[in-house]
């Protein structure tokens, strides 16, 4: 049974493009709080998907300012994990949790 904290750290996978091109290189990108540390992402990334992890880089994106429809408003700041696994392991995104 996995620890409920783990659901906390993980907050969503992150799908686009650029890590669609990554996952032909055995990495994997998700969302996670911004309070997370490596340690803990890959805990959580281990005992959620059941997966060897090798590697976990982090990345802060500030929060752009937009505007729309003369309104000014700021997007929220956003950390990313890019999650590399062990050879020969995958995770399937589609399934869920």
């Amino acid at each position: 049974m996995t620890d409920l904290r783990h659901y906390d750290v993980i907050v969503s996978p992150s799908i686009t493009e650029k890590s669609t091109l990554l996952s032909e290189q055995n990495q994997m990108v998700f969302n996670v709080a911004k309070g997370a540390s490596k340690p803990e992402i890959k805990a959580a990334i281990e005992a959620l998907f059941g997966v060897k992890v090798t590697a976990v880089n982090t990345l802060l994106r500030k929060g752009k300012t937009k505007r729309f429809r003369g309104f000014v408003g700021k997007q929220k700041d956003v950390k990313k994990a890019i999650v590399t696994l062990a050879d020969g392991q995958s995770i399937d995104i589609s399934t869920g949790l």
